[in-house]
């Protein structure tokens, strides 16, 4: 009987020592894809609304060290950390994120492409992107329009700004795709991370930052404080940055991590592993 226990000890210690297997995460993740398409309308735009004001502290924190860094070779690699910021917040409290669910969403569709999930889809996304660009929009009139941060670091805002609009319309594009890809290859890496999932955040988000990968929400944030100051238009905001970038996002979201993880995984399943 003491052999039988602490052999049974030994084996739990292993399976919890074991990474999981692919399919297991992406049970996971499916299911949270499920759990997300059947949310209301309402919760997902106020929660929508709540992760694009989030995303402005981004901008707030990226703001401040690199003002407050000295002005040398080596500052973006510690002012971008600043960029992670909204990142923690929007995901540790499980807001809504439109990046997020170019994954977690398309997995419940690529299994099942009936018309009902097609749409049920698009209605997450289409709620969640514009609720994500109006709380990222607010928070930057609020920016530039109040008194919540001194001129200098206003002055900063628009420097930051205009970064995020420095490339023409393919170079943005492709950017957005390493963003898009990033971002999606984070959402597989959170389930199952337990207590570095902090660090996962930070790392990744960090990385999307330094390289200048374009985020339609964080970097959305940036070009919305240009154009509430009056130093973009509207057209030249949509067409340097929000249409490349959705683009971008969504190919890197979808496409290199969503569609190829699914194949994957119903090639594991063709080869023993059963698929539900």
């Amino acid at each position: 009987m003491a052999n039988r226990n602490k052999q049974a000890q030994e084996e739990q210690e292993v399976f919890e020592r074991t990474a999981p297997p692919g399919e297991i995460v992406y049970h996971a993740i499916h299911a949270e894809g499920d759990h997300e398409l059947k949310r209301s309308s309402g919760g997902l735009a106020w929660s929508g609304l709540a992760a694009g004001l989030s995303m402005g502290f981004s901008l707030i924190m990226q703001a401040l060290l690199r003002f407050y860094l000295p002005d040398a070779a080596w500052r973006p690699l510690l002012d971008n950390f600043g960029y992670t910021v909204g990142f923690l917040i929007v995901i540790l409290g499980r807001q809504q994120l439109f990046t997020e669910n170019t994954l977690t969403a398309i997995l419940p569709l690529l299994k099942d492409t009936s018309t009902e999930v097609f749409l049920n889809v698009l209605r997450l996304w289409g709620i969640v992107l514009l609720m994500n660009l109006v709380g990222g929009f607010a928070f930057a009139w609020l920016l530039v329009h109040t008194n919540v941060l001194d001129a200098n670091i206003r002055q900063v805002c628009l420097e930051i700004g205009r970064e995020a609009v420095a490339f023409d319309f393919l170079t943005t594009m492709l950017r957005a795709v390493f963003a898009g890809w990033l971002i999606a290859l984070m959402v597989w890496l959170l389930p199952f991370a337990e207590s570095a999932r902090v660090w996962i955040i930070i790392i990744i988000s960090y990385l999307v930052g330094l390289g200048h990968f374009g985020h339609i929400i964080a970097g959305g944030v940036k070009v919305f404080y240009l154009l509430a100051s009056s130093q973009l238009s509207f057209a030249q905001s949509i067409g340097r940055f929000f249409v490349p970038t959705f683009i971008g996002n969504v190919i890197g979201g979808v496409a290199l991590v969503a569609a190829l993880g699914h194949a994957q995984f119903m090639a594991q399943g063709r080869n023993g592993v059963q698929a539900e």
